[in-house]
């Protein structure tokens, strides 16, 4: 079963997403706040990280700046989930090394496409 970190600090949002994904048969872990995903972050390990921008604690982009440089050969994708659609933003996450940028709201078959894909590409990079 394919583990997944979601990091979003809004229940209604969390729930929802494990709802989606978890139907898909993927095994989720949920972070409410920055102090908590770097929690799970550093004792478990994941097979794609889906994380807010705007957390209390630490941002989004605090988050994957610091997993991309504590782990990076492990090659574990990371989406931004965020209402933040600014371009700027955006391409920060970009250049921090986000592989996916999904804007709320978003449709659920959009969500799990994107995980889909992520998935598979990160396990064609290890064959």
């Amino acid at each position: 079963m394919k583990r997944i970190l979601v990091i979003e600090d809004d229940a209604f949002m969390a729930r929802a997403i494990a709802l989606i994904l978890g139907k898909h048969g993927y095994s989720l872990t949920i972070a409410q706040n920055g102090k908590e995903a770097i929690k799970h972050m550093e004792e478990s390990e994941f097979e794609l990280i889906i994380t807010d921008l705007m957390l209390p604690f630490a941002n989004g982009l605090e988050l994957l700046s610091r997993y991309k440089r504590s782990q990076p050969r492990k090659g574990t994708p990371v989406m931004i989930l965020s209402a933040i659609t600014n371009e700027k933003t955006v391409l920060d996450g970009f250049d921090l090394g986000a592989d996916d940028y999904l804007k709320k709201p978003f449709a659920p078959s959009e969500l799990v496409s994107r995980v889909n894909r992520l998935l598979e590409k990160k396990e064609n990079a290890h064959l």
